[in-house]
C-alpha cells in the first residue's frame, strides 16, 4: 500500500516556558529536555511534516500551578498564532476540589479533556480505583471530556477496571500503555537489557483493555525509549499489536514532543511510523494520522 501523508493532528504536544511554569520532574533532567520548548521550537521541529493541528498535553507542572498552566495554554490557543488549537489539561480526579477546577471548562471547546500522570514514583498501583477517582472520572463523562491514562505497563489491569466503572467516559491510553520496546527484542539482542515489563503480559493486558469500547489507544511515546541504535522494526510489534487489539478506528497519533527527543527527533519518529504502517490500507493510515482524532476528541480542524 502507498504511504498516506494527510494533514496530521498531533494529539500529544508538550510545550513549556520555564520562566512561567515549574516542572519538578525536570530538576534532574539534562539536555535535550531541560530547555525552552515553546511554539517556535515546535514549529521548527515539525517543518515539512504536514502537522497542521496540535493538541497541548499537560506537562506535570508543580501541583499549585494547574490554573496557571491552563490560563497560559488557553491564552496561546486564543491567540491563533500557532498550530496549537486544543488542550488536555492537568487535573487529579483523586483529590478534593477536582470538580470545582474542571467544571468551568465544561463549555470550553478548546479543552478536550484532562490527565494525571499515574506512573510517578509516589503514585501507588490501584490509585485510580478509589471511589473518589472513579466518581470524578464519571463526572468527566457527564461533561463530555476525556481522561488520558498514563500509567505503568504492569497496571493496565487497573485501567480495565476504571474503564468498566466509567462506561460513559472516553479514556485515551497514552504511549501504547507505556510499552518498553526492549521487551520485544530477542533475548540474544545485546541491546535488550532489563525491560520494564513482560511482552506477553503486555499483549494480553492490552487486548483485555481494548475490549472496553470507551478506551482508545495513542500511538506515542515509544520512540523515547529506544536504544541508541534502533530502526522502525524495533517499534513495529508494539504498533501492530495496538492496531490489531483496538482496531484502526480507535488509535491516534501523538508526537510526545519534546520527550520523544530522548530517542529520536520528531521527524525521525513520524518517518519511522510512516514506514511501519505503510502496508496498511490507505484509509486506515488516514484514520491514524487525522480522522480518529477528530472523532475521539470531537474536533473539526
Amino acid at each position: 500500500m502507498p504511504t498516506v501523508t494527510p494533514a496530521i493532528i498531533d494529539t500529544h504536544q508538550h510545550l513549556w516556558d520555564l520562566e512561567k511554569l515549574e516542572l519538578p520532574w525536570l530538576n534532574n533532567a539534562g539536555p535535550p529536555l531541560a530547555a525552552q520548548h515553546w511554539v517556535e521550537e515546535y514549529a521548527a521541529a515539525t517543518t515539512g511534516l504536514n502537522i497542521q493541528t496540535a493538541m497541548y498535553m499537560e506537562v506535570d507542572a508543580a501541583a499549585d500551578q494547574k490554573q496557571r498552566e491552563a490560563d497560559h495554554v488557553l491564552a496561546l490557543i486564543a491567540s491563533s498564532k500557532s498550530s496549537t488549537r486544543y488542550a488536555i489539561l492537568s487535573a487529579n480526579p483523586g483529590q478534593d476540589g477536582f470538580r470545582k477546577f474542571v467544571a468551568p471548562f465544561r463549555n470550553n471547546q478548546a479543552v478536550k479533556g484532562f490527565r494525571q500522570v499515574l506512573h510517578g514514583g509516589n503514585t501507588p498501583a490501584g490509585y485510580c480505583l478509589s471511589r473518589k477517582f472513579i466518581d470524578n472520572c464519571r463526572y468527566l463523562g457527564e461533561l463530555g471530556k476525556t481522561f488520558d491514562l498514563c500509567l505503568r505497563p504492569k497496571e493496565l489491569k487497573d485501567a480495565v477496571r476504571l474503564a468498566e466503572a466509567c462506561p460513559k467516559t472516553r479514556f485515551v491510553l497514552d504511549h501504547c500503555g507505556n510499552a518498553d520496546p526492549k521487551a520485544f527484542f530477542p533475548r540474544s539482542d545485546a541491546r535488550r537489557g532489563e525491560p520494564d515489563h513482560d511482552a506477553d503480559q503486555w499483549r494480553q493486558d492490552m487486548a483485555t483493555l481494548a475490549e472496553q469500547e470507551n478506551v482508545f489507544c495513542k500511538i506515542s511515546g515509544i520512540v523515547a525509549r529506544v536504544p541508541e541504535k534502533w530502526s522502525p522494526d524495533d517499534l513495529q510489534p508494539i504498533v501492530q499489536h495496538c492496531a490489531e487489539a483496538f482496531g484502526d478506528r480507535r488509535i491516534v497519533f501523538g508526537s510526545d514532543w519534546p520527550v520523544c527527543k530522548l530517542g529520536a527527533s520528531l521527524k525521525e519518529w513520524v518517518t519511522a511510523l510512516r514506514e511501519i504502517i505503510s502496508p496498511w490500507p490507505t484509509a486506515a493510515q488516514a484514520r491514524l494520522w487525522r480522522e480518529n482524532a477528530q472523532n475521539i476528541y470531537q474536533i473539526t480542524a
